[in-house]
């Protein structure tokens, strides 16, 4: 039975509505959160979710950003959006992908990636995406391999190495196996709320493994370990927001703060007492730097 969001009251105030766009010659699917056209004064948000999720990952800090117009798609190979044929699903993809996306779609919006989509943001943006102003939350800002999970994430090569090895259907079985996920969501999860650990759980249970095929997944994976922000920050120029935690545990605040000096033009939110789930565990705080960092008016609390 799906746990309730602790944020569905919020969300359910903001129109949502599914579009489909043909991008690189195939169909990705996105969703327009709040007006279903620009507004004058307010801008437009092209968000791009993190490994292994979907577009409904985004949606807590959504929940409090009423009023902006968000365009959130499902990644090629994942969620409602099919992988690219023919293609490798390498970051020179999805880097291309997002720049056609919003080109097509969103043309001068404010670019926004967590997580496995800060690096996908920041290729693009390095690549010639235009945008005003770029948003990363929980950003890539080390080698995977290298921070305080660096152990895990060895482990993780090891693993989605052995479900592309496998047999298909054992290996896609594997990869997709509840107990795994459910692993992974423990040890990701920093709350001690129990009901706000159950809603974690569940999302993860509900959406972690709605990847199209194991390839994509591994394609994915490696391009998420083999890669980060600080690659692209010193030739990003537009005003840039890193949204990081104190306490995640891939990249470590002390990398955040260096990452973000690496950008000519860069700023730093800091959230105490998260990991790198900020958009699960403190999307009001995540929504309120985004909103400074637009000028935007604070949203009600309620």
């Amino acid at each position: 039975m799906p746990v309730a969001s602790p944020y569905a009251a919020r969300l359910a105030e903001i129109p949502v509505q599914r579009h489909e766009a043909q991008v690189l010659g195939s169909t990705t699917a996105y969703w327009v959160y709040g007006p279903a056209s620009e507004v004058p004064e307010v801008p437009t948000i092209v968000a791009v979710h993190g490994f292994r999720g979907e577009h409904h990952g985004l949606e807590s800090i959504i929940a409090y950003l009423p009023g902006v117009r968000v365009i959130s798609p499902d990644l090629p190979g994942f969620g409602e959006t099919p992988p690219v044929r023919g293609r490798e699903h390498d970051l020179g993809l999805y880097a291309g992908w997002l720049a056609e996306f919003a080109r097509t779609v969103a043309p001068g919006a404010v670019v926004l990636g967590h997580s496995f989509g800060s690096i996908v943001a920041s290729a693009a943006v390095a690549s010639g995406l235009q945008t005003p102003q770029l948003i990363l939350i929980n950003p890539i800002g080390a080698p995977a391999l290298e921070g305080p999970k660096g152990l895990l994430t060895r482990l993780a090569v090891m693993y989605y190495a052995l479900g592309a090895r496998l047999p298909e259907s054992i290996g896609t079985a594997l990869l997709r196996s509840p107990l795994i996920v459910r692993v992974a969501s423990i040890a990701m999860a920093t709350t001690s709320d129990p009901v706000l650990r159950r809603f974690i759980h569940d999302q993860h249970d509900t959406y972690f493994s709605r990847f199209a095929d194991r390839d994509v997944l591994h394609d994915a994976f490696v391009t998420s370990v083999s890669h980060d922000v600080r690659a692209f920050a010193p030739v990003i120029h537009v005003p840039t927001l890193l949204v990081a935690a104190q306490r995640d545990q891939i990249t470590p605040i002390e990398a955040e703060r260096a990452l973000a000096a690496m950008f000519p033009c860069a700023e730093v939110a800091e959230i105490a007492d998260v990991g790198h789930l900020i958009h699960y565990e403190a999307p009001a705080e995540a929504a309120g730097a985004i909103r400074r960092f637009l000028r935007l008016p604070v949203a009600p609390v309620r």
